[in-house]
């Protein structure tokens, strides 16, 4: 007797093809059999008209809190993953996770710009603590964002760094562009140690601007240069917003490289709209507007919705509080039909990723929230990724718009991300796929109503649709309601097999 099966669902394999209605046994944390299954189970869910896929897996989710966890789970997210940034001490982090309750998988890169920190300005380092706060640490003494570093404190760097990769990390976190001062040098070092461990980058780009000297462009043509000569698989972190106005220049650019068989993957989210901490160095560029196509009134305060109206406005806002979380409104999709089209271009581009770069959830003083309230009150910020980037997705671009057919729009949620970090981790060759003795990660949802609904108005509304999601053959979502006792996750660390 098996432990659950589905039964009579749409299942969808985007890596073997399948797609038929059958059913879906699992035993444990493991798929047992896929197919008609005449035997009984202690636990039978009816998928009749339903999709039966493999969880999705975010590379790019800086929530990893039971909060963000939670409304993960309703964007069909079974694995959530800290990687543009990480975290430092990388042991330490995997630590103080592993004694909170988590309804999702995990894991985390090592901290490139944690270990610049650390050498550069002496910056302690607690593991433990959100990778956006500690991102928001040190603003008051800028030399580690703008300084090259000396051949010493390069050596230190990637020494630290290296370490977090032997305690587990799943490759190196590189948001370059918070540290622009970093030199070609360094960053050579850095990934001559991701090539050296087959351990992906994931980088935010240097630069992000829509002229030269310093445009986006030339930003992704150093990356593609750094994959090139050192042989380090670089992955293009929201390929979206660090764009901007050049994404069909990008795109080009990224597949040309892949067509010569280097390794430089990418991702996107399906909005116009970034996140960051409001003490980001390309905020105060003199010639902001000039370079991004945006005023500063394009600059929103999660906390408290408030726009700021000019330069100096956004410098006292630094100073009050560099970690304040602030939405970017780069891209009108809603009254520009190109901005629409170079949106398409990212999320729609072959092989890429959808990723969220879910933000986490804020109370209205603008501290973190990592509680156990649920619902969340409507008082509760981030950005509406971070309710509903997957389910978006697939609800505009393959329901609604019929661009991207389901098991391509599937794939790019489950099989591709998986096949990006498996070279350090083997355990997620058994991760993004619907197959036999594979993990027991699985959405069962209603494709006609899965839609978001978080709005940069109501950022704390769970997105609908997903009847069943499975974490490990544990049931996080039931018909559609929260098991609020569940809390499955297990850490995933390089070398996980």
């Amino acid at each position: 007797m098996y432990d659950i099966i589905i039964r009579n669902g749409r299942v969808i394999d985007p890596e073997t093809g399948r797609d038929e209605v059958c059913d879906v046994a699992i035993t444990g944390d493991t798929i047992a059999a896929i197919g008609p299954i005449s035997e009984g189970a202690k636990q039978e869910i009816d998928a009749g008209g339903l999709i039966v896929a493999p969880g999705f897996i975010d590379l790019h989710a800086h929530g990893q809190s039971l909060p963000a966890d939670r409304m993960q789970a309703f964007d069909g997210v079974t694995t959530a993953l800290e990687l543009e940034v990480g975290a430092l001490p990388v042991g330490e982090w995997y630590d103080a996770q592993s004694k909170g309750p988590r309804l999702l998988n995990y894991g985390t890169a090592a901290a490139w710009i944690f270990a610049r920190k650390a050498v550069m300005i002496g910056l302690p380092l607690d593991g433990g603590e959100p990778a956006i706060t500690t991102m928001g640490r040190g603003a008051e003494d800028p030399r580690w964002s703008r300084d090259a570093a000396t051949e010493a404190q390069s050596a230190d760097i990637v020494a630290l760094t290296r370490k977090g990769i032997e305690e587990g990390g799943l490759g190196i976190g590189i948001p370059y562009a918070y540290a622009p001062g970093a030199g070609a040098k360094e960053m050579s070092l850095i990934c001559d140690l991701a090539a050296e461990t087959d351990t992906p980058t994931y980088t935010h780009i240097a630069q992000m601007s829509n002229i030269d000297p310093k445009s986006s462009i030339e930003a992704y043509v150093m990356l593609v240069g750094l994959a090139g000569t050192t042989g380090a698989h670089m992955h293009i972190c929201h390929l979206n917003s660090t764009s901007l106005q050049d994404i069909e220049r990008a795109a080009s650019l990224i597949a040309k490289a892949q067509a010569q068989g280097l390794r430089v993957t990418t991702e996107a989210y399906p909005y116009g709209t970034g996140s960051t901490v409001v003490s980001a160095g390309f905020f105060i560029d003199p010639a902001f507007a000039a370079r991004t196509g945006t005023r500063y009134d394009a600059i929103e305060l999660v906390a408290s919705h408030h726009r700021l109206a000019d330069k100096e406005e956004l410098d006292a806002a630094r100073q009050k509080d560099p970690s304040a979380l602030v939405l970017w409104h780069y891209l009108d999709t809603e009254n520009n039909s190109h901005h629409q089209k170079l949106l398409d271009v990212s999320v729609t581009f072959p092989g890429g990723a959808i990723a969220s770069d879910a933000m986490p959830w804020s109370q209205p003083d603008g501290t973190l929230y990592l509680g156990d309230q649920w619902p969340l009150g409507e008082d509760k910020t981030a950005h509406p990724r971070s309710s509903g980037t997957f389910t978006r997705f697939i609800r505009q671009w393959s329901r609604e718009r019929e661009i991207v057919p389901l098991p391509e729009a599937i794939g790019k949620c489950t099989l591709i991300p998986a096949q990006i970090v498996e070279s350090c981790a083997p355990a997620f060759k058994r991760k993004g796929r619907l197959q036999p003795g594979c993990d027991a990660d699985i959405v069962v949802f209603d494709f006609g109503r899965l839609t978001d609904r978080a709005t940069f108005d109501q950022m704390h509304l769970p997105a609908e649709g997903m009847h069943t999601v499975l974490v490990n053959g544990v049931p996080v979502i039931s018909d559609g309601e929260l098991v609020k006792a569940a809390a499955p996750g297990r850490a995933i660390r390089r070398g996980d097999a």
